[in-house]
Formats: structure tokens, sequence, C-alpha cells
């Protein structure tokens, strides 16, 4: 890696702490997207004529795929052409989407633009992250790198809240907050971050494995969502199911041929990387739908407003940071499978309790907060260890390509989270009709995360202990 127009060594010095702060700043941008739709959803179903939930999943689940299968080509093209240009023009596309979400005049439209954000997200991030390590000095890189993963985990924290104080203006500045943020980064970016790229460079990405794959799980995405509706048996259904397959199996045969496939098969022969990827993508199924479920039930059956909601979920994810601390310590003494194991069976029964807590009444002391803390505590001790711990035992070399293939997995399996809320939830009539639907995406979530911990037991690294908090950075905000 080469930069290309770096200053003088003592500007750099003075320049390194503001180009740090720039490429922050739209890392945590682009990561509070991910968290802050969440709590507008009622308010947009209702502006749009009652949408139901399962139209309304595509403004999280049609972000989340592009942004799925393009992170890896996007990340392969800003290294080849240029990440200072990548980053501008990510942080462009995704700011511009941002208004055209904003004054989109229906739910589809919405859909149409967050496809077009997530395109930019995934250029703007791995872009931004390279220019973290290419803008710091040897010495600072690891600081930086922390630095710059915490905004992911700020933005978890804070996500729900801003978007509560937010929607209770109008939804749509949940959208517009990213223009200001997107201007002033992309000046800052042009003044302050230095150019950089490779010196040699890569090969073309598979980009027809990127869209195979943006269409096969699209297609997965599809069937499950409106199966029930549908009917699973129902010709709709049957089509849908036919070009899953068909462009999951182009997917597989572009990405065996390519010079530059998507997922490097090779990675996937080392023990640990395999099973943290199976690890990501079944925990991402419960990190995502656990979110989501606990804020309709505020929402659609306690009647509560965004902005309650906002406060009422915050203290889940403040336990991550906390609990990602506790498990790198955990990591040095027990074998960090372990750890995670550990972390989705708390999320399991954080899920079991609230399910078997709430009711009619909107107890959120009783019914809601003890579960959703263990759920936070959960999240804590494993999603950062699998981040971290998926490419210890890879090459340096490959090091980059296995952290974007894990959070690749991890995306795949929030749309699928979300999927799994919209197929068990459905649109209930009547409290008691709503009590057993969501009764059910809750074990649901809490049988995922079961699985996902038996497959956390066989990802410990060959290598020695894992050191969480400095391992993890590269993929956290990812």
């Amino acid at each position: 890696m080469t930069n290309s127009s770096l200053p003088a060594p003592a500007g750099r010095a003075r320049r390194e702490p503001l180009a740090l702060a720039v490429l922050c700043l739209a890392a945590f941008m682009a990561s509070l997207d991910v968290f802050i739709v969440n709590v507008a959803f009622d308010a947009i179903g209702q502006d749009f004529g009652g949408t139901d939930l399962t139209t309304l999943s595509w403004v999280l689940n049609a972000y989340a795929i592009v942004f799925a299968a393009f992170l890896i080509p996007a990340g392969r093209l800003v290294d080849r052409y240029g990440r200072k240009g990548g980053f501008l023009l990510g942080l462009g596309v995704f700011t511009a989407a941002s208004i055209a979400c904003a004054v989109g005049p229906g739910v589809w439209w919405l859909v149409a633009f967050r496809v077009v954000q997530a395109v930019g997200a995934a250029i703007l991030t791995p872009a931004s992250l390279g220019l973290v390590v290419a803008a710091a000095r040897p010495e600072h890189r690891e600081r930086s790198v922390r630095i710059w993963a915490a905004t992911g985990a700020l933005a978890a924290a804070f996500g729900p809240v801003v978007g509560g104080l937010l929607v209770s203006v109008d939804w749509r500045w949940v959208f517009l907050v990213n223009v200001p943020v997107g201007v002033a980064a992309m000046i800052g970016a042009w003044l302050v971050v230095p150019s950089s790229r490779e010196l040699v460079p890569t090969p073309f990405p598979d980009m027809l494995g990127a869209i195979a794959a943006v269409v096969g799980i699209g297609g997965l995405t599809l069937a499950l969502v409106e199966g029930p509706d549908w009917g699973w048996a129902s010709t709709r259904s049957a089509v849908v199911w036919v070009v899953t397959v068909v462009a999951l199996g182009v997917f597989a045969i572009s990405n065996a041929r390519h010079r530059s496939p998507l997922l490097s098969t090779a990675l996937f022969r080392v023990r640990a990387f395999a099973w943290s990827n199976v690890a990501a993508l079944l925990f991402g199924v419960p990190f995502a739908a656990g979110l989501l479920v606990n804020i309709l039930w505020l929402q659609q059956v306690w009647g509560w407003s965004a902005i309650a909601t906002g406060f009422a979920v915050a203290p889940g994810p403040m336990m991550v940071p906390i609990f990602a601390a506790v498990a790198h310590r955990l990591a040095a003494r027990i074998p960090v499978g372990l750890v995670v194991a550990a972390g989705c069976l708390l999320f399991a029964a954080g899920a079991v309790l609230v399910s078997v807590s709430v009711g009619a009444d909107s107890d959120y002391a009783a019914a809601i907060l003890p579960g959703w803390l263990i759920g936070g505590i959960g999240v804590g001790l494993a999603l950062p260890s699998i981040l971290s711990s998926a490419t210890v035992d890879l090459p340096t070399s490959q090091a980059a390509a296995g952290s974007a293939t894990v959070s690749m997995a991890r995306q795949v399996g929030m749309v699928l989270g979300v999927s799994l809320v919209v197929a068990t939830v459905g649109a209930p009539v009547g409290y008691a009709a709503a009590h057993t639907a969501f009764q059910h995406a809750w074990w649901a979530t809490a049988g995922v995360a079961v699985l996902a911990a038996v497959a956390a037991i066989f990802m410990t690294p060959a290598r020695a202990a894992v050191s969480t908090p400095d391992a993890a950075p590269a993929t956290a905000s990812v």
C-alpha cells in the first residue's frame, strides 16, 4: 500500500487526528443508518397508508442484501483505483441517496433509494478503513483502527435513541440527518485525508458473482417473507425458489472460476475461519431479529411512541462495549469459542425471558428490561469475538479478505433475522393473536442463537489466545 500524496512528516502528524476524525464521522453515519431505521418503522408505515410489516421489512433487507453482496468487490475496487476517490464517491452516493429516501413519495421508492444508499455504504466503508491505516503513522495504526471500529459500537448504542428523537419530529429526518454530516465529511476528507492505493493493482473483482448473490439472497428473503401469505406451495413461491436456486448456482460457478472471487474457497479450509463465518451467519439472525421484534412489541402492542421506544431499547446495546472488554479478558484464559457460545446462550436466555414475561400491561422494567440487558451482555461476549477470531489463523495477506467475508456473513444473517420476524409475526389482529405471534418470534430467535452457540464451539483459533479489542476493529463497523 502506498500513499501517493502524503504531506511532509510534520504536516502528516498534524493532520493525522483530523483525518481520523473525518473518517470516523463517515463510518459512524453509515453504521448509525443500520440501527436508526428500526425505530421509524411504525411511523413510515402510517405515513404510507398503513403499509404492512412484510413490505416495510424491505426497507431494512434491501439495504443489508446489497451492502453484503457489494462490500467485498467494492473494497477491491477502491484498493485498485484509489481509496480517497472511492471514499468521496461512496460518501457522495450515500448522502444523495439519503436525500432521496427523505423525499421518496412511496414505500417502494424508499426501498429503491435504500439500495442506492447501500451501494454508497459498501464503497465508503472499506475505503474509510483503508484510509485510516494509510493516514496513521505505523506506531499509531492499531490505536486508530480501534477508534474507527468503536464508532460502530457507538452507532449501535445511540441509534435507537437518535432515531426516536428524530421520528418524534418526522421520520424523514432519520435520513436527512445524514446530509450535513455527509457534506462535512466530504469537505474534511478532501482537505485533510491523504490519498492511497495498492502498489500492485488487484484483479478486477467478480461483479457477476456479486449481482448473482444479490438476486439469490434477495430471492431467498422474498420467499421467506411472502411465503406465509402466498402459500409455501403456490406458483409464485415456486418461481421465486427456482430463481433463487439458479442465482445461487450462477454465483457458485462464477465464484469458482473467477480470478478474484467474492468468496475465497481456500480461506474456508481454515477451520476457525469457516466456523467463525457459520457463527457470524447464525448469530446475525437473532441479533437483527431481537432488536426488531422488541421494537415492534413496544410500538405496535404496547403503543409506545418512537422516542420512548428508542430510550427503552438503548440499554441493551450499551452492554456491548462493556462486555466486549470482559470477553477480551476471558479469551486470555479459556477458548474464545466457549466465550462466544456463552454469549449466544445468554442472548437466547434473554429472548426466552422476555417472551415469558411480557403481557398486556406495559411493564417495561419487569417484562422487557431484564431479558434485554441479558441479551446485550450476550452480544458483547459473542459478536466482537466472532469478528476478531475469524482471521487469527489466516495469513496476514488474507486478513482483509477474511474480515470482509465474515462481515458479509453477518449481514446475510441479519437479513434472515428480519425475514424470520416478518414470517412469524405477520399481521395479527387482537392482543391474543399478537401475543402468540410474538412468542413464536422470540422462541425462534432463541433457537437460532442456540445453533450459533453450537457452531461457536468449533471456531477457536489454533494460535494463541485472541486479543479481542485489538483484533476486532478491522471488522466491527463493517
